[in-house]
């Protein structure tokens, strides 16, 4: 099973948890046991799993990016203008893998899964595989 999904970010930089998107789509078709690969096809977003109780740490993530992946670096030569979204993005990585167990994402209590956004606002697609 195949599903794509649609989000429109508001920010440069920004992650959105999409937890309960996928979660839905298991309970929707009824699976118990397998896995799931959540995938972004864009070169300058990308996929991660991290902590969903504290705000703070996805603003701590996206400033810690910019100290390491400067948006505005006097040697980058990409025309476009956005090397660091095109850095983060690497440094993330364009997709996870989760397994499923009695119905449920098997994340940690505190887990969530982020589409992250760094060449925002855009509208963006990333795709849900179960397996």
């Amino acid at each position: 099973m195949l599903k794509s999904f649609t989000l429109k970010t508001n920010e440069r930089d920004q992650m959105i948890d999409v937890t309960e998107q996928i979660q839905a789509f298991i309970t929707e078709n009824k699976i118990k046991d397998g896995a799931v690969i959540i995938y972004c096809p864009h070169t300058t977003a990308g996929i991660t799993i991290n902590e969903n109780a504290d705000p703070d740490v996805k603003r701590d993530m996206i400033r810690r990016f910019d100290e390491v992946y400067p948006w505005h670096h006097k040697l980058d030569r990409h025309m476009e203008g956005n090397t660091a979204a095109h850095m983060k993005a690497s440094t993330v990585g364009s997709s996870q893998y989760v397994i499923i167990n009695e119905g449920r994402l098997l994340i940690g209590t505190w887990q969530g899964i982020y589409f992250c956004e760094f060449d925002g606002p855009r509208t963006r697609s990333f795709y849900v595989k179960i397996l």
